[in-house]
């Protein structure tokens, strides 16, 4: 069963930096190559928007929102995705998941299968 643990939210002053991890059970980074593992984040009243997807060999794609200030890396040793965002803004504030389907990336929650339970971020001004 694919397990998925997000951590590393917290509270921060606006232009300042968190990092957000995701750490997966249930399958292994670099026994698997076709699968998309993707962050989106919920802001209370809003819907969940996709923010970074990362697949396995391409270049992550990024919501225009947070290109720029967000970076994913891997560790496929540990593995786990991270979610390095610098510059962090009052409307980066929200619920963060990680997300993962064996399928192309996609922006769209409704598709993917396995979720994180979520990491807070939230950003003071």
């Amino acid at each position: 069963q694919v397990q998925l643990v997000e951590s590393g939210g917290g509270s921060v002053r606006a232009g300042g930096s968190l990092r957000l991890s995701c750490s997966a059970s249930g399958f292994t980074y670099s026994t698997y190559s076709r699968y998309c593992i993707a962050w989106f984040r919920q802001a209370p009243g809003k819907e969940r928007e996709a923010v970074a997807r990362d697949y396995p060999g391409r270049t992550p794609v990024y919501a225009d929102s947070v290109t720029g200030r967000f970076t994913v890396s891997r560790d496929s040793a540990k593995n786990t995705l991270y979610l390095q965002m610098n510059s962090l803004q009052d409307a980066d504030t929200a619920m963060y998941y990680c997300a993962v389907r064996f399928e192309h990336c996609s922006p769209e929650p409704r598709v993917y299968k396995y979720w994180g339970q979520g990491t807070q971020v939230t950003v003071s001004s």
